[in-house]
């Protein structure tokens, strides 16, 4: 990560080296004034994010919106309302990619944004991208992922973007291999240290218990 200067929104899912929790990571970074404009916040059923200042806030369409949201065991993360798309279709007792199967790219002509997400239950997650079909606004493609079970130490990241570009070239192929590497203050300071520091915003990390269902969070905004 620390070569890539703008990998967009990044997801990652895995498990803690010493095999006690489930891992979730969630980054965002910006080139615009108004996606730097941005903290995570605390919400009751995950988190949120909100702009750092409400006077400099432009079009919030795409860039408020509930990263996280915990229903029982399922934690359920993406860079998009699609949060709400899953959370809804599993608590009708439907399926991750059901309701992924209704949603598309973001409608940011040119880039067209792919939208990525993930689901963690216990030690077994699935993650999927949706994007265009090489810049074809009326074509989408989707592809998911099953990792079951997690391994030991070991994390799967995807993120929106290929690298820099414009337009930005988005994500291409299955989820990265990533080492997990100690705890939660270890693993936050090394994927925030990873992180352009120009565009870099904010990330959330939470360590998950396996067998006592407790979590521990944190998160860290560039904007105090």
């Amino acid at each position: 990560m620390s070569s890539n200067s703008y990998p967009g929104r990044g997801i990652i899912v895995g498990k803690s080296e010493d095999e006690l929790c489930s891992v979730v990571a969630y980054f965002i970074m910006g080139r615009s004034e108004n996606s730097r404009n941005r903290i995570f916040i605390v919400a009751e059923d995950g988190i949120k994010t909100k702009a750092f200042d409400e006077a400099k806030l432009c079009d919030p369409s795409l860039i408020i919106y509930s990263p996280v949201r915990i229903l029982g065991e399922n934690i359920i993360v993406t860079n998009g309302d699609q949060t709400d798309t899953i959370y809804n279709f599993i608590k009708e007792g439907k399926s991750f990619e059901d309701a992924l199967r209704t949603r598309c790219f973001e409608p940011d002509a040119p880039n067209f944004t792919p939208r990525i997400s993930a689901l963690l239950k216990n030690d077994c997650a699935k993650m999927s991208i949706l994007k265009s079909a090489e810049g074809d606004s009326n074509s989408t493609h989707r592809y998911f992922y099953e990792y079951t079970p997690l391994k030991n130490g070991e994390g799967r990241i995807i993120h929106t973007y290929k690298t820099d570009g414009n337009p930005l070239p988005s994500y291409e192929g299955e989820p990265a291999l990533v080492p997990l590497k100690g705890d939660i203050n270890v693993l936050s300071d090394t994927i925030w240290n990873s992180l352009n520091n120009d565009n870099k915003v904010s990330l959330y990390v939470r360590f998950t218990n396996l067998k006592t269902g407790e979590a521990i969070t944190k998160i860290i905004n560039k904007h105090n």
